[in-house]
């Protein structure tokens, strides 16, 4: 994802598009979300989980 795309998310994102953004693939981004092994806050709202878009941005070094 490009600065500009990410500077653009809303307060929370799907885990896709977490594992989008930090180069992993879906299954890959699933089973550390589950360990609770995933590089940065992971929120489950029932069945889905969503990831913090400032920690995201902050572990990529875009934090304001």
């Amino acid at each position: 994802m490009s600065r500009e795309e990410l500077l653009a998310l809303p307060v929370a994102v799907d885990l896709d598009t977490g594992n989008r953004a930090l180069g992993l693939g879906r299954s890959k981004g699933y089973e550390l979300a589950k360990r609770g092994e995933y590089p940065c806050r992971v929120l489950r709202l029932g069945n889905a989980y969503r990831v913090v878009t400032a920690d995201l941005l902050s572990l990529l070094g875009l934090a304001a």
